[in-house]
């Protein structure tokens, strides 16, 4: 009976997503996952990945693109199931109830919207290398200036604005923009190949790995890599305005990060190659400290029309990502409101224009408060990239829980080797979780409990015979942070640990951790009423669709034939 009830409440608080135009085809939503993609880390990552771990961070490009590309596989089946708005902050809910689906959504909530205000203070960061007496004093070599602080909020209005009016606006303006922001680093990488190419760079100064292999796979979790490639799921978020999601968000998905590995790879060889020898005397890699990487090194080469092309497009590719995120964490907010943990008017969409503008305001806000905190693009590009890991571990279980429950949903991607890439992409997330290095991920795992107030505020008044089985379902993920903070402290010294873990058996021990979870997580899950709801929706549209279909056959049949 309580499942019952819950459904029937569900059901009168969940519709507002269809008042969204379903007017995105597979290239637009190629250029809202590649458009997000793109945005600051390509500005910044080259260098902050090259500190760490020297020439080999062409290697963790490549890695980083792997781990995306496998969990993103995951949520392309779940993005094609449910192709509702905010769909990343769903599928959690759907599998295991409302504790693990609200932990997932806070993470990846928290992963998106810190993004906004991360692009706005890229966009400042690189003005500050302009040659004007104003421009220098937006930027003090760490964080922003008051000044740079005010011009960044700037940029978080007009990304506001670009997204308060249409989908249709949106559509157009950020497909012009991702042309704009493929061709340019695509320029950069070519024209820094072409003037500078010193092979030295790479066997000098230590060598391939001067900071050891380690600090490659640091450089996955925290140098901003995550962070570029998290735009994957930007597609998904969208698919509530997708016109075929089934074969859509796939593509869209997977094009995106291909399209992108191939442009951080150049890219990154490019500023290893680029960096004159001088600038590596003293301290090597990790000495490096440009304002604006890939500018300075074009200045330092004679190349001022690239300078002047990378300044204008510091300002158009993170503001593209920022616009991008702002209208997608607006539909990762309606998506939490229908899972019951907001109050009704942040699931409200504007039925003339398909605008969720309460969520828009919400963002807008918090995203203020992000710029407030965290005034550099390197401590934002931190918290991101750990938040965005954490948010990742849901979709592995989700997709093997749902084939579990739900075996006969239509699934218009599904893959046969799922069993095999979803506990990958668990170990695989697992692994970058580690490899951020502690305390880091202990102060994000913290993040995520404080979001656990709002959750009781709403699931605590209910019934005890309601809620426990919410709290069984999702105790494998409460668990599972615990356990991961607790092998980052006593893990590696190379990863920030106590060293308690051998170097070698830490890999081993937290691949181990990600697949015992997993196995617990996907034995957890359970037909909760935010599934069965969307069970139902899903039965009625398609009988909808069934009935139209018929009612276009008897039109024809109705139709007089001429001889």
């Amino acid at each position: 009976m309580g499942v019952e009830r819950s459904v029937r409440a569900l059901s009168t608080e969940q519709g507002a997503h269809t008042h969204y135009k379903r007017s995105l085809g597979t290239v637009a939503l190629t250029a809202v996952g590649l458009g997000s993609i793109i945005g600051s880390g390509w500005l910044f990552g080259a260098e902050r990945a090259a500190a760490l771990a020297g020439p080999a961070a062409i290697l963790a490009w490549v890695i980083g693109a792997v781990v995306a590309l496998t969990i993103a596989l995951t949520y392309s089946e779940l993005g094609s199931m449910f192709p509702k708005a905010g769909g990343m902050v769903r599928y959690g809910q759907y599998s295991h109830g409302s504790l693990a689906g609200y932990l997932a959504a806070w993470a990846n909530w928290i992963a998106i919207v810190s993004v906004i205000p991360g692009e706005a203070t890229a966009s400042v960061q690189y003005m500050s290398s302009w040659d004007f007496g104003w421009a220098k004093e937006l930027y003090d070599g760490k964080e922003l200036t008051g000044t740079g602080v005010a011009l960044a909020s700037v940029l978080l209005v007009f990304y506001f604005f670009l997204n308060w009016f249409a989908i249709t606006l949106f559509a157009k303006t950020n497909t012009a923009i991702t042309v704009f922001k493929v061709v340019v680093p695509a320029l950069t990488a070519g024209a820094l190949l072409l003037s500078h190419f010193d092979t030295g760079n790479v066997t000098d100064n230590g060598g391939f790995t001067p900071n050891g292999w380690s600090s490659v796979f640091t450089a996955v979790a925290v140098s901003g890599i995550v962070w570029a490639y998290n735009g994957f799921q930007s597609p998904l978020n969208m698919a509530g305005e997708a016109r075929n999601p089934g074969k859509s968000l796939p593509k869209a998905v997977i094009s995106s990060i291909l399209i992108a590995l191939v442009i951080y790879v150049a890219l990154q060889i490019a500023f290893l190659t680029a960096v004159p020898a001088a600038d590596l005397a003293d301290g090597g890699w990790s000495g490096l400290s440009y304002n604006s990487p890939l500018a300075d090194l074009s200045l330092a080469w004679g190349l001022n029309w690239l300078a002047l092309l990378l300044y204008a497009d510091a300002f158009v590719s993170p503001s593209g990502t920022g616009m991008i995120y702002a209208a997608t964490t607006s539909r990762m907010i309606q998506g939490v409101q229908e899972n019951g943990h907001l109050p009704g008017i942040f699931g409200k969409v504007d039925a003339k224009t398909g605008i969720p503008r309460p969520a828009l305001l919400l963002n807008l806000v918090i995203a203020f408060a992000f710029l407030a905190v965290f005034r550099g693009w390197g401590s934002l590009a931190e918290i991101v990239s750990v938040a965005t890991v954490i948010s990742y571990i849901t979709g592995p279980v989700a997709v093997m829980s749902l084939r579990r429950l739900s075996p006969d949903l239509p699934r218009p991607v599904k893959l046969r080797a799922m069993p095999i890439i979803a506990p990958v992409a668990m170990v695989f997330g697992s692994l970058v979780l580690y490899w951020a290095r502690w305390p880091l991920t202990g102060k994000v795992i913290f993040i995520m409990a404080i979001g656990l107030p709002v959750w009781a505020w709403y699931e605590l008044r209910k019934p005890w015979a309601e809620l426990r089985p919410h709290l069984a379902a999702g105790a494998w993920m409460v668990a599972y942070l615990l356990v991961m903070a607790g092998v980052s402290w006593a893990g590696g010294e190379e990863f920030g640990g106590r060293g308690y873990l051998p170097e070698g058996w830490d890999i081993l021990v937290v691949a181990a951790i990600g697949l015992a979870f997993y196995f617990w997580g996907v034995r957890s899950s359970w037909r909760n009423p935010t599934l069965l709801e969307a069970e139902r929706e899903l039965a009625d549209a398609a009988a909808e669709e069934a009935a139209e279909a018929d009612g276009a056959d008897d039109d024809l049949d109705k139709t007089p034939v001429r001889v």
